[in-house]
């Protein structure tokens, strides 16, 4: 009777909490390792013991399949924040995401048409067609074993154990990253949708905090691009390719600067197109803020407040119509603002035209530097040196 009602570890309450955060938090490396940036991205191999062991492990903690969990994923980023979107806060609303959002994977899962069309590329052997997706049981045999070993492990607080590891994917991965991860937090880049990076340390959820960088490069296995920020994710990744068990496949580009380099030729383009969201991201910060906070020192009042500041580098399909009106008037009102926002916008235009030639890009660009460089404004001259000597760190 003992054993039934403590389990045969007999376990005190810190180990069960160890228990709980250690089998929590394979399942989120798991996700965003094997699920996310492997399967849903193609950004990395992974040795077939070791994904292997993910498909299983994901079965018996989540009941999670792999085709359906990618479909959506894809999903979302082929609809991010816009209509489509299978759980976007921008579309549905932050707390229905945050408190429903295993809801609405599950109704974009049911859907046949999404996981046809991106569903494309997923384990489809006999192990996923006879076990990780047979219909007994309804597909929960995975964590109806969960369950039995918690229960043998701990006895009736077993059950407890189980309840937490059956909310904690769906809160975190459906709510909090997909909710809270478009909602609040930093932008290192001015993506199209709303992403955001959560916080600089990401432990809790693997990596997926840095929400931002993953969404303006969503092929790289790394989600982490700022020397202060930190993925746990890809600390793991590492450590299985040094175990010859990964291979890493895409990461994000990095820029190399030419010294003495005064003329912008077809490398040149081709960098600057590859890494664009950076080079906007370096723009906003060599050109729009040093020229905005000149322009804010010689101001007769304090009309240039933070919150413009950040209406200036938004992304501007994310402006609210308010937001667009006072952005117009503060261009009137300040010529330099007006100048080097301009200018912006005829450097992002030039990413749009899709069936340009390589030449024409060249001379487009050639164009820009000219203008920039007669513009008159200093921020805007020195950027141009820096497009100049612009190229990408070869691989």
């Amino acid at each position: 009777m003992k054993d039934i009602a403590y389990g045969v570890l007999h376990a005190p309450w810190w180990v069960m909490v160890i228990y709980t955060l250690v089998m929590t938090h394979i399942t989120m490396v798991g996700v965003t390792v094997y699920l996310h940036r492997a399967q849903a991205h193609r950004a990395m191999d992974l040795h077939p013991v070791i994904a292997h062991f993910f498909r299983f492990w994901l079965w018996f903690t989540t009941g999670m399949k792999t085709k359906e969990w990618v479909a959506v994923h894809r999903k979302h980023h082929a609809f991010s924040d816009r209509v489509g979107d299978p759980h976007s806060p921008v579309v549905e609303g932050i707390s229905k995401v945050m408190w429903e959002g295993a809801e609405l994977y599950r109704a974009a899962k049911k859907d046949p048409e999404t996981l046809e069309k991106y569903g494309k590329g997923t384990p489809a052997d006999w192990l996923e067609r006879d076990v990780y997706s047979a219909k007994f049981m309804r597909g929960k045999q995975g964590v109806t074993l969960l369950l039995l070993l918690n229960l043998v492990l701990f006895g009736p607080a077993g059950l407890i154990i189980w309840g937490v590891q059956m909310a904690w994917t769906p809160f975190f991965a459906a709510g909090v990253i997909n909710g809270l991860g478009h909602f609040i937090g930093y932008r290192n880049f001015e993506c199209a949708d709303a992403a955001v990076n959560m916080f600089p340390i990401g432990i809790l959820i693997a990596g997926e905090e840095l929400h931002n960088n993953h969404h303006a490069y969503g092929t790289s296995a790394k989600l982490s691009v700022k020397w202060y920020e930190f993925d746990i994710g890809w600390m793991y990744i590492r450590s299985f390719e040094l175990l010859g068990l990964a291979k890493v496949k895409r990461l994000a580009p990095k820029e190399v600067l030419v010294p003495y380099k005064n003329e912008v030729d077809i490398e040149t383009v081709k960098a600057l197109f590859s890494n664009r969201l950076q080079i906007l991201a370096q723009y906003s910060k060599d050109v729009i803020k040093p020229v905005f906070r000149s322009e804010r020192a010689v101001a007769t009042c304090d009309r240039l407040t933070h919150r413009m500041k950040k209406t200036l580098i938004r992304h501007h399909g994310l402006l609210k119509v308010k937001d667009q009106q006072k952005l117009q008037e503060m261009l009137q009102n300040n010529n330099q603002l007006s100048v080097v926002y301009q200018a912006r916008e005829q450097l992002q235009s030039m990413w749009t035209r899709t069936t340009a030639t390589n030449t024409e890009l060249l001379e487009a660009l050639k164009d820009w530097c000219r203008q920039a460089e007669q513009s008159g404004v200093e921020a805007l001259q020195r950027f141009v040196v820096y497009v100049k000597s612009y190229q990408l760190q070869k691989v």
